[in-house]
């Protein structure tokens, strides 16, 4: 299935139920008074956040989004029938929003959560409603309130405990497929991964946490170059962050140029980006002249903790699902 993060819909809740104007007809009775019903509420529109679903691919094909009017009422003092309330399922970590004003009108972060998005109309009141003792034989009776009609913006941000980023074919899919159960495409091209997969590490260190692969970054993503700000905005909703980056790529002349460059995306993107623990990964260690490489970066980064890895034969993997075991669980991290 496609990975569709944002949509924009209408949602509009049912219009109340007309009251109704009747008067009871009854052989050998005299005098039968007004005995018209209400009408029924509109139905509601309700957001809710389920585990059921990722993405908001359904929505790119179900633009409007409507609950049932409510029934008109009738003699007999009858009620009309409420309009049934809609439930519309979304995935959690969908952020709401006016599509008109951009507000944002509710941030869905655990399943189970709900909200009235359109409230229904009220059902007008019939003329029996209206009945005083000056006015025995109302002949008139109220309309049903209009439901609510809102154009609402929907954008999914991923929810994990560890992001993994990096330049494209700095080895991510191949990471997370290692240490989780994600099994995301893997290749020896740039932009393998269009859409962000989520795993879930097994540990014996501490409680299983989520591991997002978020798609690869090159410089100007934060003004949409590349796979741009369509992903970045995934990397916030993370507790920390695996800084990725392909040793056989380091240039020794400027060995950080990677690390700053994704860095310096991140930061021009988003001022939280700056304060988000990031754990530094050296991948592909396995390859011939990597060691030199590798040696020369840790220097330019002074004191920074670097963790060396090959994804690819698994060397220093178990370390590495450690020290995030550790900083998930609200352990410092060893140095």
């Amino acid at each position: 299935m496609k990975f569709i993060d944002e949509a924009t819909i209408t949602v509009q809740s049912g219009n109340g139920g007309r009251g109704c104007v009747s008067f009871r007809r009854e052989k050998y009775i005299e005098r039968g008074g007004p005995d018209g019903g209400d009408g029924g509420g509109g139905g509601d529109v309700v957001l809710e956040a389920t585990a059921d679903t990722r993405t908001l691919y359904e929505f790119r094909h179900n633009r409007l989004i409507k609950a049932e009017n409510g029934g008109y009422g009738s003699g007999a003092k009858r009620h009309g029938k409420n309009g049934t309330d809609i439930v519309v399922y979304l995935p959690a970590g969908t952020v709401v929003s006016n599509a008109e004003t951009g507000e944002i009108i509710r941030d869905f972060v655990n399943p189970g959560e709900r909200f009235v998005i359109a409230k229904g109309g009220q059902g007008g009141r019939g003329n029996k409603r209206f009945t005083t003792a000056r006015n025995r034989a109302p002949r008139f009776a109220q309309t049903g309130e209009p439901g609510e009609s809102l154009i609402i913006h929907l954008e999914l941000k991923l929810l994990a405990d560890v992001g993994i980023i990096g330049f494209p074919n700095a080895g991510k899919s191949t990471l997370i497929r290692v240490i989780s159960s994600a099994r995301p495409k893997t290749a020896d091209y740039p932009f393998t991964t269009l859409t962000p997969s989520i795993g879930m590490v097994q540990s014996e260190w501490g409680e299983p946490f989520a591991v997002a692969d978020i798609p690869g970054l090159i410089e100007g993503a934060h003004e949409g170059i590349g796979l741009g700000t369509t992903f970045l905005k995934h990397i916030e909703r993370t507790r920390m962050l695996v800084h990725l980056i392909d040793v056989s790529d380091i240039d020794p002349e400027n060995p950080l140029a990677q690390f700053n460059a994704i860095n310096r995306e991140l930061f021009l993107f988003s001022d939280k980006l700056k304060e988000k623990e990031q754990l530094v990964v050296l991948n592909k260690l396995d390859l011939t002249g990597a060691e030199e490489k590798a040696e020369a970066f840790e220097k330019a980064l002074g004191e920074i903790p670097v963790l060396r890895i090959s994804a690819a034969s698994t060397q220093g993997v178990d370390v590495l699902k450690e020290k995030l075991n550790q900083a998930v669980n609200g352990t410092e991290l060893d140095e």
